[in-house]
């Protein structure tokens, strides 16, 4: 609103806040009551945007995002709509659910993520209803909505074994996404976006594709998670090129494996040959489990 003075005295003070040693946890001042309970979890993330490790352009595209969010009131003012409803697509692991927490904690807002256990059922018509409850609730709670398995309920229309059900569920999806006009971020995120109806995809604001990890994002996410332990010699890039066919995810555990085995044996440094153990354990589940992103 132009208030500039007071606006930085109310960001010191957070900032403050945020920086005083022992801070407790924040209160949970939104938490979903009555059937809402059984679809909605709440957090308040603190994750940022900085902990992502994703390549450049879709990395710029999420700053994008913040920023249209942190200037809505001034997109609004002039007929146009900030970016808020989004279509995570990429295999498992590679960060999706991290985005979700990320913009919730670069925004501070909930994160609220739907529950598909609570959201489907086996009673006709009433999946449908259960969605209306939660946008209904987008409008009152300003949060991040985040839809996780979005294929459970956004499979294409006309599928073998279809009795009509999934296209009440996307019939219903469609319409009520495109009537919201709440402020709220709504996301849905998929590891199979071939069999989600592509009708879905005009209804966002955008696509944001996730890939694997290349070898010099697999060497920073070793080095964020090791190089306080990390021998001398360590060669991040070497190992990075070892790890190549695991996720995001899969290499983040690699290097904790990593940590708990220093810990466990009491050394003072993790060794070349440390990491290399764990990131062929991680590959050889892998490729025994049959995963996707198998190399």
């Amino acid at each position: 609103m132009g208030h500039t003075k007071l606006a930085r005295e109310l960001r010191d003070i957070v900032d403050q806040a945020k920086a005083r040693a022992g801070l407790a946890p924040p209160v949970a001042i939104t938490r979903p009551r009555g059937e809402l309970a059984g679809l909605l979890e709440v957090a308040y993330p603190r994750e940022r945007l900085r902990d992502l490790v994703v390549h450049g352009d879709l990395l710029g595209q999420l700053r994008r995002i913040v920023r249209e969010q942190r200037n809505a009131s001034r997109i609004l003012a002039q007929g146009l709509s900030p970016r808020r409803k989004l279509f995570l697509s990429g295999r498992p692991g590679t960060g999706k659910t991290l985005t979700a927490s990320a913009l919730a904690g670069e925004l501070g807002l909930p994160l609220f993520q739907v529950r598909l256990d609570g959201l489907i059922t086996k009673f006709m018509g009433e999946t449908a209803s259960k969605l209306r409850l939660i946008f209904d609730i987008t409008a009152r709670t300003c949060g991040i909505y985040f839809f996780d398995e979005f294929d459970a309920i956004g499979t294409k229309r006309g599928l073998p074994g279809d009795v009509g059900e999934i296209r009440r569920i996307v019939n219903s999806f469609l319409q009520m996404i495109e009537q919201d006009r709440s402020n709220s971020l709504i996301i849905s995120a998929t590891n199979c976006a071939d069999i989600v109806d592509q009708a879905f995809l005009r209804r966002f604001d955008d696509v944001l594709a996730y890939g694997m990890p290349s070898p010099s994002q697999i060497a920073t996410l070793l080095r964020r998670r090791l190089h306080d332990i990390a021998a001398p010699s360590m060669d991040w890039k070497q190992l990075a090129g070892e790890a190549l066919g695991l996720s995001h995810a899969e290499v983040t555990r690699a290097a904790d494996d990593t940590r708990k085995d220093v810990l466990i044996r009491n050394v003072d440094f993790a060794t070349a040959s440390d990491v290399r153990v764990m990131i062929r354990e991680r590959l050889r589940m892998a490729k025994q489990l049959e995963l996707p992103y198998a190399d």
